[in-house]
């Protein structure tokens, strides 16, 4: 018999399955916004990446595409791939209904090779992407795997440190390190949490150390480190906006790291 972290894959598409239904929906995504032509990437990855024009970009853990498609305005030839068949099912139609140009692939992150071949010029991912993952090493692979010689990865994500808090950050719950896996009940989502999901979540909590590690065994030089006292999203049950679109979280405001992001370049005689 499987316990649930030997079939945390099935359990987590479930459960994002369940959150993309009520995910496009939701004012927090603002999807009438964005098919208006809106931009929906933040001022940390925009910084960080810069200009796209021209250049192959595969999203890792893409959800329905939205930032995905936000670089394909930008001018980059877009893949994007996601767990959630539900959620990839949705960009396609997305792209479809924007006209812009895109390929998504709906499979588990350590199977993309059997699913793509080629390499990026850059690889991206960011935001509640990597503690859906029981392992780095394997991930950082991937990454190296998919970019060509010289090309770069950037990562924005979400610090560590506030995933150590119960769901209310009320109190340490959980290892800084990665030592558990989390299993727990879920009700609701961060962009609706009345919405009438209840599904098993299975998650992880990644150090910095892990990920730096990660990326640094597979032979990518990291060039850019930042940390941010503040997110682009509200993803809290009691968020303080201090300015447009930068969240504290209450009572804890400018205490905790909320953000960090870096970008890991892979020498031009690399080759796979």
């Amino acid at each position: 018999m499987e316990t649930p972290e030997q079939n945390y894959i099935e359990i987590n598409r479930e459960l994002w399955n369940a959150k993309t239904e009520v995910h496009v929906n939701s004012e927090f995504y603002g999807l009438s916004e964005f098919r208006q032509g809106k931009n929906v990437l933040t001022p940390i990855e925009l910084s960080q990446v810069g200009d796209v024009q021209g250049k192959t970009l595969l999203h890792l853990q893409c959800h329905f595409g939205m930032d995905t498609l936000s670089w394909a305005r930008r001018g980059a030839k877009v893949t994007g791939i996601d767990l959630s068949d539900k959620a990839i099912d949705f960009a396609k139609q997305l792209a479809k209904e924007c006209n812009l140009e895109a390929r998504f692939i709906s499979c588990n992150i350590y199977d993309l090779p059997q699913h793509l071949e080629e390499q990026f010029d850059i690889v991206f991912t960011s935001y509640g992407t990597i503690g859906w993952l029981p392992d780095l090493k394997p991930w950082g692979a991937i990454v190296a795997r998919y970019l060509k010689p010289g090309g770069a990865f950037h990562f924005a994500e979400f610090h560590p440190v506030p995933w150590m808090f119960d769901n209310d950050y009320h109190y340490i719950q959980y290892s800084y390190f990665n030592k558990e896996t989390i299993i727990e009940e879920i009700e609701g989502t961060y962009a609706d949490r009345n919405a009438p999901i209840k599904n098993k979540s299975i998650s992880w909590n990644h150090s910095l150390t892990e990920v730096f590690e990660a990326l640094l065994s597979q032979g990518l030089r990291i060039e850019q480190f930042a940390e941010y006292d503040w997110s682009p999203y509200n993803i809290y049950p009691e968020g303080v906006e201090f300015e447009k679109d930068k969240w504290y979280i209450k009572g804890m405001e400018g205490k905790l790291p909320l953000v960090y992001a870096l970008k890991a370049v892979k020498s031009e005689g690399k080759m796979e």
